[in-house]
């Protein structure tokens, strides 16, 4: 699709920026990360350029000087929270975090438990680690946290925590998600390492909000959008504009928590090195920005496709009633409707003209492809279909899978599996085009552009079932629904 971010200049520029930071202090950085280090999906739909793992791949330029801590809460582990995209247990992906940044060459250095009493399951989960002989800190609930700061300053706040031995100079603490307890882990450590003699620094590295872009851009009306179930909202940063008379966007929590941390940091070395929430981050993303028309419209598709995720949650049965109002008054702040997305106007206008439940893609060059579901195909299977014989240039008219290789997998599903609905899925097409392209060259040409659809946008008139909308993903494409039940 059309690029509107400039990878290549972010990933020399934000990790120019982090050695900078570094040297602001005694050689020793402990690096909030808010959001995804790898697969950040978001930021590479709003910001189009973006790679999902750019992060990643501007950390592995400083690899030799980061070590990552990885941090989990024992309330989250008692109660067994799910990380909802994953569908695993907050614990077991500590271990799927720790696996995956070793396998890209980065040294974990330990787990930390935060706001650890000695749970049962908390407990066992410590001694499964270090049983697999990975280091494992426990860090305590501290009374009138965070605002009692002279309590958490002290001995018996955080002086009570685990001391978290590091050996590099740029320590990366994350989590499998938010309400971990990341920053109390960074402010721990930077009040056990000042006991031990090292003024250390604290920074956080967030994409979103983009600071130095103005309040009401679309890529950060579309931040709101992402974390409307949370309620976040994006602010002028007031301490920003009285320190240096200068406009910068941050959100509520980090505005509401910086006298707090103010404190907390006067606590420890006597002074705040920061001015604002804001002089706290060391995010570069709005420097690097190449074209603003096409990360905006990027934004505003994302916005539908935050509101589209919503309804259907609705109609699914979650009771998020408030996160849908919210996307809809971003809606007007955007100055956009759901038909901004030409797909959504496109499937809904096909469904109109043919009675059937539809879907459409469009393309890089701005094709729009329709289809619509019939007694042998879904809607989203046929779209596949039409999609890659456009793609392919081979006649609309020509039936890539016969009529007599439908039937009998119908047959199968409805007879012997126990299925209500004989219409092939996505999954079903793909296979029967595989087993045909060893001896049809359409077949072949067809699946050979399945590439291409990586980052269009795609809408249907009723919501998909979990393999249509997991074949999707794993082409790449964006995809939004009606919130329409099927039948």
């Amino acid at each position: 699709m059309k690029l509107g971010f400039d990878n290549e200049k972010y990933q020399s520029i934000q990790s120019e920026h982090i050695r900078e930071r570094i040297s602001q202090f005694d050689g020793k950085l402990y690096l909030e990360l808010g959001g995804k280090l790898f697969d950040d999906h978001h930021a590479s739909r709003v910001l189009p350029g973006f790679l999902p793992d750019s992060k990643l791949q501007m950390f592995q330029k400083l690899s030799d000087s980061i070590e990552i801590v990885i941090v989990i809460s024992a309330a989250d582990i008692e109660k067994n929270k799910l990380r909802a995209d994953l569908g695993i247990t907050y614990d077991e992906d500590v271990l799927r975090l720790r696996g995956e940044f070793q396998n890209r060459g980065f040294l974990v250095g330990s787990v930390v438990i935060t706001h650890y009493n000695g749970q049962p399951a908390a407990t066992a989960f410590k001694q499964r680690l270090e049983r697999d002989g990975i280091k494992t800190y426990c860090h305590y609930l501290i009374e009138g946290y965070p605002h009692n700061v002279q309590l958490i300053a002290s001995p018996e706040g955080f002086g009570k925590n685990d001391y978290v031995k590091t050996s590099r100079p740029l320590v990366i603490v994350t989590a499998p998600g938010p309400g971990s307890g990341k920053m109390a882990v960074c402010l721990s450590q930077l009040y056990n390492e000042h006991q031990h003699g090292i003024r250390a620094g604290y920074a956080k590295f967030e994409t979103f909000p983009v600071w130095n872009l103005p309040l009401k851009h679309p890529v950060n009306i579309a931040y709101e959008a992402a974390t409307a179930d949370l309620n976040d909202v994006n602010m002028i940063d007031p301490f920003h504009l009285e320190a240096y008379n200068k406009i910068a966007i941050n959100y509520n929590r980090d505005i509401e928590i910086y006298p707090v941390l103010n404190a907390l940091f006067e606590g420890i070395y006597g002074a705040n090195p920061y001015k604002s929430p804001t002089d706290m981050g060391v995010n570069m993303v709005g420097f690097c920005i190449s074209d603003d028309e096409v990360c905006s419209n990027a934004s505003k598709d994302e916005i539908i496709r935050r509101y589209y995720d919503a309804t259907n949650k609705m109609a699914a049965g979650a009771c998020n009633e408030a996160e849908i109002n919210k996307i809809q008054l971003l809606f007007n702040q955007a100055k956009i409707t759901t038909d901004f997305r030409r797909t959504t106007a496109a499937a809904k206008e096909h469904q109109k003209q043919t009675g059937h439940t539809s879907a459409a893609i469009e393309l890089e060059d701005g094709t729009i492809i329709t289809a619509h579901s019939s007694m042998l195909l879904g809607c989203s299977a046929a779209l596949l279909l039409n999609v890659t014989k456009h793609l392919a240039g081979i006649d609309h008219e020509r039936n890539l899978i016969p009529q007599s290789m439908i039937e009998p997998i119908q047959h199968t599903k409805i007879s012997y599996l126990g299925g209500h609905n004989p219409r092939l899925h996505t999954d079903e097409v793909l296979v029967a085009l595989s087993v045909l392209s060893e001896n049809d060259d359409y077949c072949l040409r067809a699946l050979q552009q399945l590439p291409k659809l990586r980052g269009c946008q795609v809408h249907c008139t009723v919501m998909l079932g979990e393999v249509d909308q997991k074949i999707f993903k794993k082409l790449g494409i964006n995809i939004t629904c009606e919130p329409v039940l099927k039948k």
